[in-house]
């Protein structure tokens, strides 16, 4: 089993009881980010794409057996969203793949986006990376599923604050912490952002998976892939770390502590990124495959 999996086992042996005896949370925190943030980053651009669209997303995804990852399926984009991750449990098949869900942008810098995407090698550059594969005709058939499963995975990475942002500590990672009453070493910045936080915030009325009027969804998807980045390198920056500690371009070892109150704070802001990655997961989706 992964460490992640066990991760998750922990959380629903151990936190869940916390809760329900504390009362003080109105969701529990089961995969989110992990699977249930981009499950729904994928479930809301399949809201808001074109019955054109739609069809040419299904057309692909009904070829994913070309994968040739039977234990990661990618039939339906719900699937497909979290078949990035899953496949890093096949060995070094896939092993060329793992610098491609995250940017380490610094924080405590000025925004530098070429020197964190050396050769490519960054979520932001594959994203424009899949584009192409899936706008080219002479592309192979295989080829394309697969850039269209990755393309569906890495918006929603990099919609995550703390894949496009961090101060030399893997992206949080490092950074232990505490979420409301819960307190364990196996807990940090990241997977509370990966997990708790993106859980709730999904789950907070109200229902972020529906279709947009026009005029909501042309602000939310407009700018490049880029702006994109930058905006959740400032996300990072401005809330996740600010949130965290007094002064985060410092040395910091300590646990930090997340009250109840500044969760309460965070959840709109995590809620935001979401509903921007399954909006312009749609847009990409509409330029790559609705013409």
């Amino acid at each position: 089993m992964s460490s992640k999996g066990s991760f998750r086992i922990m959380l629903r042996r151990f936190f869940l009881p916390l809760l329900a005896l504390a009362g003080a949370f109105v969701t529990t925190p089961a995969a989110a980010y992990w699977e249930y943030g981009h499950e729904t980053v994928a479930a809301i651009a399949y809201r808001n794409i074109d019955a054109r669209t739609r069809a040419a997303v299904d057309r692909l995804l009904a070829q994913s057996s070309l994968l040739e990852t039977p234990s990661c399926p990618a039939r339906t984009i719900e699937q497909a969203s979290v078949w990035a991750d899953c496949i890093k449990t096949l060995g070094p098949r896939f092993s060329y793949a793992y610098s491609w869900h995250y940017q380490n942008v610094n924080i405590c810098e000025p925004f530098d986006l070429k020197s964190a995407c050396k050769d490519g090698n960054c979520v932001s550059a594959q994203i424009e990376r899949d584009m192409k594969l899936l706008q080219d005709d002479s592309v192979p058939l295989r080829e394309k599923v697969q850039a269209l499963a990755f393309l569906i995975h890495f918006v929603g990475d990099l919609h995550m604050p703390l894949h496009a942002g961090d101060h030399d500590d893997l992206g949080g990672n490092r950074v232990r912490a505490g979420y409301g009453i819960y307190v364990t070493d196996r807990l940090n910045l990241h997977s509370i952002w990966d997990g708790p936080l993106a859980e709730r915030a999904i789950t907070t009325p109200p229902a972020i998976v529906r279709r947009y009027p026009a005029a909501e969804a042309a602000e939310i998807e407009a700018g490049t892939v880029e702006d994109w980045s930058r905006e959740s390198w400032e996300v990072a920056r401005d809330v996740v770390y600010a949130s965290a500690m007094d002064k985060p371009c410092e040395p910091h070892d300590e646990r930090v502590m997340l009250s109840n109150e500044t969760i309460d704070k965070l959840v709109p802001v995590a809620k935001l990124q979401i509903e921007r990655a399954g909006l312009r997961l749609a847009r990409l989706l509409g330029e790559a495959l609705g013409s």
